[in-house]
């Protein structure tokens, strides 16, 4: 069962532990006072390590798979290994 947090319209913050299908409290613990609302935190989340941005991504093994089928874009191919042997020898 989870732990909820409630406050009242006096500023009143209480815990109450409860099932999620339970309707939430009527009047605040500690005072009486009603209504009272659930009281909502953020989800601490802490990224670490790299590949959270976009230019962290496949640093290298994009960069070697476009360079293997020839579609770089830019138009300036480099010839594979084989190809610049036989024009050394040549």
């Amino acid at each position: 069962m989870p732990i909820y947090e409630y406050r009242c319209p006096n500023a009143h913050v209480f815990e109450l532990l409860q099932p999620i299908g339970d309707p939430p409290p009527e009047v605040c613990e500690v005072c009486g006072e009603g209504p009272v609302e659930r009281v909502l935190y953020p989800v601490a989340v802490h990224f670490k390590g790299s590949g959270f941005y976009t230019t962290d991504y496949g640093r290298g093994s994009r960069m070697k798979d476009s360079s293997k089928d020839g579609s770089s874009g830019d138009g300036d191919s480099k010839p594979p290994k084989e190809e610049k042997k036989k024009a050394a020898e040549a």
